[in-house]
């Protein structure tokens, strides 16, 4: 008689077990990879000139068009990105997961991508996905087609219409399978300006602290992607192992005297596999405020 209680018992916590784990893959899969989550930071800087003060800076990245992130998708990410009214949009790299297997789909989602608005401007750098795959020959006409300015180790200056002050803002060629060239980007960058920084691999602000950058953008991390709780990220890719996801502060070590702020934006689609778990997909918007 015991031993059918214990077994009964064994049945029902295997089938409480079974249900969780499938109400997990459930979530895992169908529904957390389509809650779009908005996060809104505040940039206090004293370097930001006064007329930038109040600008919003729209970031998002990892989007990984695809078979897992498709049109329709894309459609509703720009319409809610449009929705914060952007004066600067910066998408830090990764658009499509694979451009060889992509094919004829790009040119739906690149009228999509042209329907971003932004006062001043759309800045994008790549990624390793858009090196690999074929990307390398295709993407920055992809994107310049949609109304990007791509940043391939360049730095552009940012004017408001009818003002003197400006900031600036730089991008790196990806680091992982790219040719990202940091001292001839940085190099003549003035510590008396707010200074931006593109890049899409995360880990590169300890290669970038000893310039005068008052602000890192990055994705790439997924912010793991899939996290479990109590421990945390399962696995982030190389340069995404340190600064995973949200906001960091990391102080440079020459005579400067600024301290470089970092973000890590999670990113919209996966790769690999199409789960995300406690790793909402992400759009940040940044507001610039002159402290």
């Amino acid at each position: 008689m015991k031993d059918k209680k214990w077994s009964k018992h064994a049945i029902r916590v295997s089938l409480i077990v079974l249900l969780l784990l499938a109400g997990t893959l459930f979530y895992g899969i169908k529904l957390e990879p389509n809650s779009l989550s908005v996060t809104r930071q505040m940039i206090l800087n004293r370097y930001i000139p006064p007329s930038f003060h109040g600008m919003k800076i729209v970031h998002f990245s990892d989007v990984h068009l695809g078979d897992h992130f498709n049109d329709v998708q894309l459609l509703e990410l720009v319409d809610r990105i449009n929705q914060e009214h952007p004066d600067i949009i910066v998408f830090t790299g990764d658009m499509v997961d694979n451009f060889n297997a992509y094919g004829n789909r790009r040119d739906c989602s690149q009228r999509i991508l042209g329907q971003l608005q932004a006062t001043l401007g759309k800045y994008a750098v790549f990624g390793n996905h858009d090196r690999g795959g074929g990307g390398s020959r295709i993407y920055q006409s992809y994107m310049e087609e949609a109304g990007f300015t791509v940043l391939v180790n360049d730095t552009k200056q940012i004017h408001l219409p009818n003002h003197d002050e400006y900031i600036t803002i730089s991008g790196l060629d990806d680091f992982l399978l790219g040719s990202p060239n940091i001292h001839g980007t940085l190099k003549d960058l003035e510590p008396d300006n707010f200074n931006l920084l593109v890049v899409h691999e995360p880990d590169v602000a300890d290669q970038v602290i000893d310039y005068p950058i008052d602000l890192q953008l990055s994705g790439h991390s997924h912010g793991g992607q899939v996290q479990l709780p109590w421990y945390g990220t399962i696995y982030t890719p190389p340069l995404a192992k340190k600064y995973v996801e949200g906001l960091y502060a990391i102080k440079g070590t020459t005579t400067l005297n600024k301290q470089m702020q970092l973000y890590v934006n999670r990113g919209i689609g996966t790769t690999e596999l199409p789960v995300r778990f406690l790793s909402k997909p992400e759009i940040t918007v940044h507001t610039l405020m002159r402290s």
